[in-house]
């Protein structure tokens, strides 16, 4: 992963505590760049297969760096091996931190169907000894705000059991999953209430599980959604909360896009919101990127101006139009198309101000020849319509 820095000496691998869905066993490095999260073969293999073979999909994906398969025998050279592009960033106490600790995480060996559903205020573990290490999609924001919103009419995959099947079709009735095709699977939110008493630690509304299962419904889903945007407390008023719902909207359309456009099946996926939830802060890594992109445009006028010259001088000697490369940048997430290594260093320094990213892959599957995803796109696209109402 671009940007990856060398990490600090002292064992501090730590549980992830962005996560508002309940990934138990979820840990994350001191820097808050790599994201480990238990999880199943079928889950692996789905990362590996869209970073090799679809890369509009992978793009809409956490940045997938690799596995760390453990048993008793696995030590940090094994982790090297498995992990040659991280591992040269980590020291090496760290590295023995993270043999240990994905280790206490996924002690217990898989002996059955995995149970991704949790009951009311019960947090799920995945019963494996094998870890997916990614890009963490809340690094680099300062209060990151963020939602799960769990994807699909129909929650259950092919294999599921009988009783599996009627609990989660119990839930579609019973939740916006059946009315919009996503429910709300958890949010926090920076300064969510202006109760001090309703605020975590970290000044955070959190809303479990439990606020998606039991408090949001087809009547008021705009409106819970909406809390998620726009928070005065914060510092975001509604014409910037107007703006990062238009800028969500943006990226809703591109997961459409490339999910209609896809071959896949994915049961209990996730779509993962992430912004800037600190009003200040949002609207200077705002002004920051505006104004590295302002001038990274008056580069390329500078550089079309001087392309046009030389055209025009070989015209004089050669037959025909000759086109010079075009430079696209976009500054949105930190990520330079066709940059130069000095630009795109200076992308990745800025701060960041919004994510989308496709989550939640344990019962995911291609399915060439079988069409695209209707259920998850029935999701998709109500969250659409709710993200115009939000940006108007």
């Amino acid at each position: 992963m671009a940007g990856i820095r060398e990490l600090p000496n002292h064992a501090d691998l730590q549980p992830c505590d962005h996560t508002v869905a309940g990934h138990d066993g979820a840990l994350s490095d001191a820097t808050g760049e790599l994201f480990i999260k238990p999880c199943v073969q079928q889950e692996i293999d789905f990362y590996e297969k869209a970073f090799r073979d679809h890369p509009d999909f992978a793009a809409l994906m956490p940045v997938y760096l690799g596995t760390l398969a453990l048993n008793d025998a696995t030590d940090v050279s094994a982790l090297n091996e498995q992990l040659p592009a991280v591992a040269e960033h980590l020291s090496e106490g760290l590295k023995e931190q993270a043999v240990l600790a994905v280790k206490e995480a996924a002690a217990e060996p898989a002996d059955g169907p995995v149970d991704i559903e949790p009951k009311p205020d019960k947090i799920r573990k995945i019963a494996t000894k094998s870890s997916v290490v990614l890009g963490n999609s809340t690094y680099g924001f300062k209060k990151p705000n963020i939602l799960d919103a769990k994807l699909g009419r129909r929650l259950w995959a092919d294999d599921a059991p009988m009783e599996k099947r009627k609990r989660f079709e119990e839930i579609t009735k019973a939740t916006t999953n059946g009315s919009h095709g996503f429910r709300i699977a958890g949010m926090r939110v920076y300064k969510g209430s202006e109760n001090p008493e309703d605020l975590d630690p970290e000044d955070f509304m959190v809303y479990s599980k439990d606020y998606g299962r039991f408090k949001v419904n087809k009547d008021n889903v705009v409106s819970e959604i909406a809390k998620f945007i726009f928070n005065k407390p914060a510092g975001i008023d509604k014409e910037l909360g107007r703006a990062v719902a238009q800028a969500f909207l943006e990226e809703l359309r591109r997961v459409e896009h490339v999910l209609a456009n896809s071959e896949t099946r994915m049961y209990s996926a996730s779509l993962l919101f992430t912004f800037e939830g600190d009003g200040e802060a949002l609207r200077e890594a705002i002004a920051r990127n505006n104004a590295l992109a302002s001038e990274m445009e008056e580069k390329d006028r500078e550089l079309d101006i001087a392309q046009e010259k030389v055209a025009e001088l070989e015209a004089q000697v050669v037959s025909g139009v000759i086109e010079g490369d075009v430079k696209v940048v976009d500054v949105m997430g930190g990520v330079a198309a066709g940059s130069d290594q000095d630009e795109g260093a200076e992308l990745s320094a800025l701060p960041r101000i919004y994510s989308l990213k496709l989550i939640d892959f344990a019962h995911a599957q291609w399915v060439p020849g079988q069409g695209p995803d209707e259920n998850s796109l029935l999701g998709v696209r109500s969250l659409i319509k709710i993200f115009e109402e939000l940006a108007r």
